[in-house]
């Protein structure tokens, strides 16, 4: 092969190899782009409606892309429904995460500012409560890959919940971080069964300020 003729053989090939790469791109963004607005209109539907009354076709639907495109992102509706429960995984800890923030280094305000907020957000009309409890009522199997995702939360949520009673100084911080833990579940329940911004929820952070007060007197 002449030296011209590998020349432009080469320039050909590195042409190939970078329009490949950027349709690999392309696609990667396109599947990246799906499946975000998958989740997305899965997250309000699931939220909303329950997981068990939404089929797959409103997620499409919803989320503006074809049946193909899900399955592409997400092997079964498990599997959509177990990415909506780490995302709303990351959403409850970042949202916990901020309020403590408010009172960096005072563990006993940061509790009861928590308490402040889920009430705050428990008040507001589209509130539909817990979505890890909603749906353990959904999924009773606790061998379910949903239920493992929702003890997973509720798990963490108690450990962190020790660390903060141990910091506030608590004689029994196990104690103390069971009640809060019932307080908080007792903040769900009751914004579906009184509805949101209901007088038990309204009086949940002074109840959770008198819990911290008697624990770490």
């Amino acid at each position: 092969m002449s030296r011209r003729r590998l020349k432009d053989h080469t320039t050909i090939m590195a042409t190939s190899d970078i329009a490949k790469r950027a349709s690999r791109r392309r696609s990667q963004t396109a599947g990246s782009d799906a499946q975000q607005h998958l989740l997305r209109a899965a997250a309000d539907l699931f939220y909303r409606e329950g997981v068990r009354a939404v089929g797959v076709d409103a997620v499409v639907e919803r989320a503006g892309v074809n049946k193909m495109s899900l399955y592409r992102q997400f092997s079964s509706k498990d599997d959509l429904v177990v990415a909506y429960l780490e995302q709303s995984d990351e959403q409850f800890f970042r949202r916990f995460e901020e309020s403590l923030a408010k009172y960096p280094g005072e563990p006993r305000k940061q509790i009861v500012q928590y308490f402040e907020d889920l009430a705050g957000r428990a008040s507001q009309e589209d509130y539909r409560g817990c979505p890890f409890v909603n749906v353990s009522a959904e999924f009773p199997d606790p061998a379910h890959p949903a239920r493992i995702c929702v003890f997973d939360n509720k798990t963490r949520l108690m450990e962190r919940l020790h660390t903060l009673c141990t910091e506030a100084g608590a004689r029994d911080p196990v104690e103390l971080a069971n009640a809060l833990g019932l307080l908080i579940e007792g903040i769900y329940a009751s914004s579906q069964t009184y509805g949101p911004g209901c007088g038990p929820i309204k009086v949940a952070p002074r109840m959770a300020e008198l819990l911290v007060a008697q624990a770490c007197a």
